[in-house]
């Protein structure tokens, strides 16, 4: 990498020289390209409106990572194989990455109902120019709507009501954004939590009795952990940890 980048530099510092040589020998002077960002007066309301929704857009996409995170079902996921990694006790198998990943593609799986309903009652609509943008975003942010509102706990939107100091309206679905994501996210995390209990309970039970075996036998300077690792692993896979865990969270979303 680094012959690379210093032949890069030389390459470059050779053109420069060249350009003037060339342009005195009679030919045209070599060009390269400029970038200029500015900011001027306008008095005209269509390129002030114009800054404006390009400003918006930058900002919808820099929160499109919480976007994606906290209003679909990605957040019960992830922690739920983050619980597994750490009941496995196998440090960093399966790599960030590898959670991180199968939880994104998970995600598309169980959210793909709900995105096909958005695309086909908002977007295409929107796209064919058969609906203005504000009508397209109340009946894209429906279907969003109905997906949390079904994974949600009526305790946790009674919270953030109470927080607000507003009544119940008669249709969840009525519910604005600002209490129905953190009352889902919340019953994400809950659920997730009550399934990663699970998960630890057959790996704590095989932890004890290999530290109950190795204690009987006299063995106290050998660390537990590296004898019950291989058991963990041995059931986990003898029980198609895997297919049972990705089945279970797969099927524990409301659609």
């Amino acid at each position: 990498m680094k012959l690379l980048a210093a032949g890069g530099i030389v390459a470059l510092l050779a053109m420069a020289c060249a350009a003037p040589s060339f342009a005195q020998s009679g030919g045209a002077p070599a060009a390269f390209p400029t970038l200029s960002i500015g900011v001027q007066d306008t008095t005209e309301p269509a390129k002030v409106a114009l800054t404006l929704q390009i400003l918006g857009i930058l900002t919808i996409l820099s929160i499109a990572p919480a976007i994606l995170i906290l209003t679909t079902s990605f957040t019960r996921i992830a922690v739920v194989l983050s619980f597994l990694r750490t009941a496995l006790g196998t440090q960093q198998l399966p790599p960030n990455q590898v959670i991180l990943g199968l939880s994104l593609f998970l995600t598309f799986f169980v959210m793909k109902p709900t995105w096909n309903e958005i695309h086909d009652t908002a977007l295409a609509p929107y796209m064919a120019g058969d609906l203005p943008a504000p009508a397209a975003f109340e009946k894209g942010v429906q279907p969003l709507k109905h997906f949390m509102v079904r994974n949600t706990r009526d305790t946790d939107i009674d919270l953030f009501l109470e927080i607000r100091q507003d009544t119940t309206p008669e249709d969840p679905e009525r519910l604005g954004m600002d209490v129905l994501v953190p009352a889902f996210v919340i019953s994400e995390l809950r659920t997730a939590f009550q399934m990663g209990f699970v998960l630890y309970i057959p790996f704590l039970v095989i932890d004890m009795v290999v530290a109950s075996v190795l204690m009987s036998m006299g063995m106290l300077m050998l660390p537990p952990v590296l004898i019950s690792l291989p058991f963990k692993i041995l059931l986990f896979v003898l029980v198609d940890g895997w297919h049972l865990v990705i089945r279970s969270l797969a099927s524990s979303f409301q659609v």
